[in-house]
């Protein structure tokens, strides 16, 4: 099935290398001073043109600036300034304890400052995502009445990896009216790791508030498997219901995470 005209821009932009090989994006192209201009400049250019071209894309997390550092071969404080002047033009977003993410939108004003994952002690961590699963299909009885949509209502699912380095520690089951974000069942369109970016980025649908419960439940199979635990093994359950303007819902999402590694922190305005 061809994708219509819009699908086929957001295609084409959205294509980008795997999450496991972004930092493989800063090791490719060895940096080069040019006579004149400061390192950290080339720095920024360097981050610049990767947005740019769209192999970064509104949501992504972008590798520590440690990491940065030794993938480039310059100093951290170089890095770091580099890192700072992006922000200020809006193209970077840092967020205190989780990481720096290339931004296209206003992150101050968005529900991203309201939620935040953490370790076992409440600290905020970097949680990688990687998109594991992903389609379209009529949606279960029960999603579909949580949306407010008909019975059997096309729906975009998307399953989600959370890790901190190589360890797995939560899990994102989530549910999408297929007219909402028409095409993101394509494995070639690049899930960010701020999925909401996306949304905004490309549908022109904002995220505005969400509604949450936090719960506690016994592992099932999969997620067990997919998080390095035994089946039954007490997991943290997180049901959110998002909404975009006119109080509409756009996604139904469980998250169920490690309750050895995992904590949740919200902030209210």
């Amino acid at each position: 099935m061809q994708l219509d005209a819009k699908r086929e821009e957001n295609a084409v932009y959205m294509e980008t290398p795997p999450e496991a090989d972004r930092l493989n994006l800063f090791t490719s192209t060895p940096l080069e001073a040019i006579k004149g201009k400061p390192l950290y400049r080339v720095v920024e250019d360097h981050i610049r043109t990767l947005i740019n071209t769209g192999r970064l894309v509104p949501g992504d997390l972008i590798p520590s600036e440690s990491q940065l550092a030794k993938a480039l071969g310059v100093s951290p404080g170089t890095v770091k300034k580099a890192i700072t002047n992006l922000v200020w033009e809006r193209l970077l977003f840092r967020h205190q304890g989780k990481g720096t993410y290339v931004s296209r939108i206003d992150f101050e004003k968005s529900l991203f400052r309201f939620f935040s994952y953490g370790d076992a002690e409440g600290r905020s961590i970097r949680i990688q995502k990687t998109t594991t699963a992903r389609c379209r299909q009529p949606g279960p009885k029960d999603i579909c009445r949580r949306l407010g949509v008909a019975e059997g209502s096309e729906l975009v699912y998307i399953e989600r990896l959370g890790s901190i380095g190589d360890q797995p520690i939560l899990v994102e089951y989530s549910w999408w009216p297929a007219t909402v974000v028409p095409g993101l069942e394509n494995e070639n369109i690049h899930i960010p790791d701020f999925l909401y970016a996306l949304v905004l980025d490309q549908y022109g649908v904002p995220i505005l508030r969400a509604q949450e419960t936090l719960t506690a439940d016994a592992a099932d199979a999969k997620t067990a498997k997919m998080i390095g635990i035994a089946e039954g093994t007490p997991v943290v359950v997180l049901k959110r219901t998002t909404y975009t303007t006119g109080d509409r819902i756009v996604e139904v999402r469980t998250t169920k995470g490690r309750a050895d590694r995992f904590s949740y922190k919200t902030e209210i305005p």
